[in-house]
């Protein structure tokens, strides 16, 4: 409960900041699902269909940077904790907090206002990290 009480009150607060700055940055998700539908036939005449449903989701990587120094820092570090140390039972939990953060910080930092307060809140996110998931055995 406590692992992931922090990041979850660390999401609300750029669900905040992301409410202040003007909307959401879904660009840097796709999905995309594709069904396919194959008929055989059998010895008896009979025709068996076979469905076979893919989704995949694609979200920003480590290589899409920010442009802000404390924020490039702090991602790439809780990143490399997640895909490292994290549980891979309660991995997609976590990765999923950090790509509403990026997703947060992208779009404050679309202006002028949110750019410039980014700074202090992903060093405070860098703070929080260091705190919250030192049960990981990360060390940011």
């Amino acid at each position: 409960m406590k692992r992931t009480l922090i990041p979850l009150m660390l999401c609300a607060a750029f669900g905040l900041l992301l409410v202040a700055c003007g909307g959401s940055d879904s660009s840097s998700n796709t999905t995309t699902t594709n069904t396919t539908n194959t008929a055989t036939g059998n010895k008896g005449g009979n025709t068996n269909t076979t469905n076979t449903t893919t989704t995949t989701t694609t979200t920003s990587s480590s290589g899409d940077k920010l442009g802000i120094p404390e924020c490039d820092e702090y991602i790439a570090k809780y990143e490399a904790c997640i895909n490292s140390k994290v549980p891979e039972a309660q991995r997609a939990q976590v990765k999923t907090t950090l790509d509403q953060s990026r997703a947060a910080w992208r779009t404050a930092a679309s202006t002028p206002q949110g750019k410039a307060s980014l700074p202090g809140l992903c060093k405070t996110a860098m703070d929080n990290a260091r705190t919250a998931m030192k049960s990981y055995g990360c060390d940011f």
